[in-house]
């Protein structure tokens, strides 16, 4: 009885602290709203799918970081928006579509990200122009 109580009288402190915490596919859309190669490549897997345009490859996860900063070099973000996200239907992997604007013009971008357990692991960006 006495846990019960010690519980009950925690939670509602667990669940604040919580509030705070950005989850991964907001913390991704706030990194690419600033162009944040460095918070992007926390969420990489070890291979990442890269498309710009018509150009698709995969690199290993230090690459990725180094191909996402030379593309934000050339094209510094000033919006992200996220437009539609979703889970998949075979698992619990995300996906997100948003609209990044930058200062060459706006792209669409596409995420498609792999959770595993609470790891969420960005597999796939594409930028396409608009």
């Amino acid at each position: 009885m006495k846990n019960l109580i010690i519980a009950l009288l925690f939670a509602p402190i667990a669940l604040l602290a919580n509030q705070g915490t950005p989850t991964s596919l907001e913390a991704i859309s706030a990194a690419l709203n600033s162009g944040d190669v460095e918070t992007l490549a926390k969420y990489f897997s070890e291979n990442v799918e890269i498309s710009i345009q018509d150009k698709e490859q995969v690199y290993p996860k230090a690459k990725a970081a180094e191909v996402l900063r030379t593309f934000f070099e050339a094209n510094k973000p000033k919006a992200f928006a996220q437009v539609h996200k979703g889970t998949s239907r075979e698992n619990s992997d995300q996906y997100c579509i948003g609209n990044l604007s930058a200062t060459t013009g706006n792209y669409r971008v596409y995420l498609y990200l792999k959770v595993a357990g609470a790891n969420v692991n960005i597999q796939e960006i594409r930028f396409d122009k608009e």
